[in-house]
C-alpha cells in the first residue's frame, strides 16, 4: 500500500495536546492500526523542487515505493496544494499519476519484465484545525437526500478528474438544485478520516472492487 500526502501540512486537527500535529502524524496513526502483513510505502520527498526533473527521473525516484503496491491512499488536507506552484511541480500529482498507470520494470537480473497494474485508489479527508471536514465535504440542506458537496477545486487536477467519472451505469438522483450523483460514482472515492480509521479494511476492499471494475470509469492518468 502506498500513501500519498503532504506531510508538513499542519492545517489539521491536533491529535494530542502535545505539540503541533501534521498530516504525517495521521499517517503514523494509520500505520499503527494496519495488519502486520500490510506493507506501507510513504511518499516523503515533500518540498523538493520538481521543475527541472523529467518524468522519467521522477519515476526513478518513486518506482521502488509505488511499483510493488496495489492500493494507493491519498490523504486530503487543507494545505495539500502549495500556492504558486503548478501541479507538475508537486509530488502528490506524480504519485497519483504513477499509481494509476500500468508500468513495467526489468528484474535485477535484467532477464524478464514485471508489470504493475493500475492501483486501487482512495481519498481520506482529514479534519481541519477546527475538526471540520466542510472545506472539502460540505453537507447541504437542499433536500431530504442528505446531499454532500465535494469541493473538488481544492484537489489536484488528476484527483479531480477521477472524481464523478463513472461512465457505465452511473447512479443519479434529482433534488431541487438539479441532478446529483448517487452511490459509487468515482474511481477515487472520498471518506472522512474518522470513518476510515474505524474500519479501514472496508474502504480498502471497496477501492479494490472499483479497480476490479475499472472499465466502468473514465480514468485520467496524466498530469495536465
Amino acid at each position: 500500500m502506498f500513501v500519498s500526502y503532504k506531510y508538513a501540512d499542519d492545517k489539521v486537527k491536533n491529535l494530542s495536546i502535545w505539540g503541533l500535529t501534521t498530516v504525517r502524524d495521521y499517517v503514523d496513526k494509520f500505520e499503527k492500526v494496519l495488519e502486520e502483513s500490510d506493507d506501507i510505502y510513504r511518499g516523503e520527498s515533500d518540498g523538493e523542487d520538481l521543475s527541472d526533473y523529467s518524468e522519467d527521473t521522477i519515476w526513478e525516484m518513486l518506482k521502488d515505493r509505488i511499483f510493488d503496491s496495489s492500493v494507493t491512499v491519498v490523504f486530503v488536507s487543507p494545505g495539500m496544494k502549495e500556492v504558486g506552484l503548478q501541479d507538475k511541480e508537486q509530488w502528490i500529482p506524480w504519485e497519483i499519476s504513477f499509481s494509476l498507470k500500468e508500468t513495467s520494470r526489468k528484474t535485477k537480473s535484467g532477464n524478464s519484465v514485471r508489470v504493475s497494474h493500475t492501483n486501487a485508489m482512495l481519498a481520506v479527508v482529514l479534519p481541519d484545525e477546527n475538526g471540520s471536514y466542510s472545506y472539502y465535504l460540505e453537507p447541504l440542506n437542499c433536500c431530504e437526500g442528505h446531499c454532500i458537496q465535494h469541493h473538488t477545486e481544492k484537489l489536484f487536477e488528476i484527483i479531480k478528474n477521477n472524481k464523478f467519472n463513472r461512465s457505465k451505469n452511473p447512479l443519479k438522483k434529482t433534488c431541487k438544485n438539479g441532478t446529483v450523483w448517487s452511490g459509487t460514482c468515482s474511481y477515487i472515492e472520498a471518506v472522512k478520516w474518522e470513518d476510515f480509521i474505524g474500519d479501514y479494511e472496508k474502504y480498502i476492499n471497496d477501492a479494490i472492487e472499483r479497480r476490479d471494475s475499472i472499465d466502468e470509469y473514465e480514468i485520467c492518468k496524466s498530469i495536465n
